[in-house]
């Protein structure tokens, strides 16, 4: 008896597949694989705000690793009508805090600042006004949030209150973020004829003995004015 040889039958052709089904398919497989990679974008994003504490502005740059910015932008936008987050400003949203006394809690205008300061690396720092006032050196209070910036000026609306971000030089933002640095920002803003020893003596009082001696080692980021006042202050206390 003679062996009876089969042949597999060919279940794809390539060449009798029909090319508009061919693209179909492809078109199909890219679908999955961009919702595939959208939804894990989405989660890692998710997961990331949700480490973020509520009322802390965050900018999409912080989670461009996780995405293209048009993904980024579109899990936002979808959070943010879920309502798990808020726009502050433009490129700026935060989860919102709520007060069981005045309801939603709007994010302090120098969080808002330094979010919009982060997205290109530039250092923000309290206006010399507003630093006087904290210290006690002035009773007048600034009308309009107003912040020291080595980026660009440029003005911010948020709500119906305008944050303005002022150019400054590198040296006035010397020591920003530190009570040292506020107290240069005050020195800065008052002025050669209102810094005095005696003034001094008062901004001493106010800071920590580290933060005055972080002060006063911040020479080289002074005017020839301020830091002889500040020579003239320790040449007094060494003889009181």
């Amino acid at each position: 008896m003679s062996k009876t040889t089969h042949t597999p039958r060919v279940l794809f052709q390539s060449d009798s597949f029909p090319s508009s089904l061919l693209v179909k398919c492809q078109k199909l497989a890219y679908y999955f694989l961009h919702m595939s990679t959208t939804i894990k974008t989405a989660e890692l994003i998710r997961r990331r705000i949700a480490e973020i504490p509520v009322g802390e502005p965050f900018t999409p740059t912080a989670f461009l690793e996780y995405g293209t910015r048009a993904s980024v932008d579109q899990t936002l936008s979808r959070l943010i009508k879920a309502g798990s987050i808020e726009r502050v400003t433009r490129g700026v949203f935060v989860r919102p805090e709520v007060s069981r006394h005045v309801g939603k809690v709007s994010p302090s205008p120098l969080k808002v600042a330094e979010a919009i300061a982060r997205t290109t690396g530039a250092t923000v720092q309290v206006h010399g006004a507003e630093a006087a006032r904290r210290l006690e050196l002035t009773t007048q209070v600034p009308t309009q949030p107003v912040y020291y910036t080595s980026g660009p000026s440029k003005r911010i609306r948020v709500g119906k209150m305008e944050i303005r971000l002022q150019h400054v030089c590198q040296r006035k933002l010397a020591l920003a973020g530190r009570p040292a640095g506020l107290a240069l920002a005050a020195l800065w803003y008052l002025g050669k004829s209102e810094v005095t020893p005696a003034l001094i003596e008062k901004i001493r009082r106010k800071l920590s003995s580290t933060e005055f001696e972080v002060l006063k080692s911040a020479t080289s980021a002074m005017p020839a004015w301020m830091s002889d006042a500040l020579f003239r202050h320790e040449r007094t206390m060494r003889h009181a």
